[in-house]
């Protein structure tokens, strides 16, 4: 099998490795660049917060540079495979493969083990660099730059629909049947009409609902404004309802992502934009293994049409309609529009086919 796809290693390696090479310094040179110029927007906003210096600029490096090597790795992919093969054919070298009797797909296949190679790193990368500097940027970015406290996640406010009921808690602690929600306030709806509104110091989840201590209840058809010392309200909402944080999908890994879409699908809340992310982690970094493929239009033509410039400038095009289209998707996604499994993988499926049949019907 192995002879079959890779017939000399010697060449294999050959194209991998300048495969490889120019990948990395197109993202060396790509992030450097867009670093520089990111940090010529920002770094006045940074100095401007009184006790900020050079520590804090080297600070906002450390973070957004994980996030322009994430964003232009797939861009540095596809421009190393369109130099590659341009190189490869402006030399003949492609021509000599072919009278050698390795096909297309023989020279192909060096590109796209080392782009699922590539693949690997970035996942990798992702999962351990990426998600932890998208949370520090975009708490440092909010607080504008200024000095950040201590993280505090217990006392957290919380918005609640249990039917047609609205439920605010200004604090939550504990979890299960040990849930204590704090200052909370119940709107009481029938048929989209407000019939009362019951506040309350404390409430614990009980068989039928939730026990509320020091109730005030007002009666919106009466005017009338009840005080009870306890109120068994009978409600659908759950503790995990409340205890289930907000998840933001480029905040956490992989492994932990999954879980929490898990929790969350069990608190009955909406979770179809974080699987959407979640396949997305996978397929975004497989694209490195499909630009070979859009990518060898450069290296075999259009139909041997010679125009070796106008054959890279359609590769370049297909590559980036992969992008367009992968960005409509998610975006489509997000909205509720698309599926969550066919957001995140229906472009590379489609262009997957799509280069296939170029593939086909040009070489083989």
């Amino acid at each position: 099998m192995l002879n079959r796809l890779f017939p000399s290693r010697t060449l294999a390696l050959y194209t991998a490795r300048m495969f490889i090479l120019r990948t990395l310094a197109f993202l060396a040179g790509l992030t450097l660049i867009l670093m520089k110029l990111d940090l010529l927007g920002e770094s006045a906003r940074i100095l401007a917060v009184p006790g900020n210096g050079e520590a804090e600029i080297w600070k906002y490096v450390s973070i957004r540079t994980p996030q322009i090597i994430a964003l232009f790795l797939p861009f540095s992919v596809l421009l190393a495979t369109l130099l590659t093969f341009m190189t490869l054919n402006q030399n003949s070298e492609i021509t000599i493969f072919k009278a050698a009797g390795i096909s297309a797909h023989q020279i192909l296949a060096p590109l796209m083990l080392a782009g699922l190679l590539i693949a690997m790193v970035n996942f990798a990368f992702n999962e351990r660099f990426l998600v932890r500097a998208n949370y520090e940027y975009d708490r440092w970015k909010a607080a504008e730059y200024k000095p950040l406290p201590p993280e505090n996640r217990s006392g957290r406010e919380v918005w609640v629909r249990a039917g047609a009921d609205l439920w605010h808690a200004a604090g939550v602690e504990g979890e299960g049947a040990g849930t204590l929600l704090k200052d909370v306030t119940v709107y009481d709806r029938e048929d989209d009409r407000l019939v009362e509104i019951v506040r309350a110091a404390e409430a614990t989840p009980d068989s039928r609902g939730w026990t509320l201590s020091m109730v005030r209840r007002f009666e919106v058809a009466t005017g009338r404004q009840d005080m009870l010392p306890k109120l068994n309200m009978i409600s659908s909402a759950t503790p995990q309802q409340f205890t289930t944080l907000g998840v933001n999908a480029d905040h956490l890994p992989f492994w932990e992502l999954a879980p929490a879409i898990r929790a969350l699908d069990a608190a009955g809340k909406p979770t179809d934009q974080l699987v959407a992310k979640l396949n997305h982690k996978i397929s975004g970094p497989l694209s490195a293994v499909l630009m070979p493929l859009l990518g060898a239009v450069a290296a075999f033509g259009l139909a041997r049409s010679g125009k070796l410039f106008v054959r890279a400038v359609a590769g370049l095009a297909l590559g980036f309609a992969f992008f367009v289209a992968d960005n409509f998707a998610m975006a489509m996604a997000d909205f509720g529009t698309y599926p969550p499994w066919a957001a995140a993988w229906a472009p590379f499926l489609l262009f997957l086919l799509v280069g296939e049949s170029l593939l086909f019907r040009t070489e083989e």
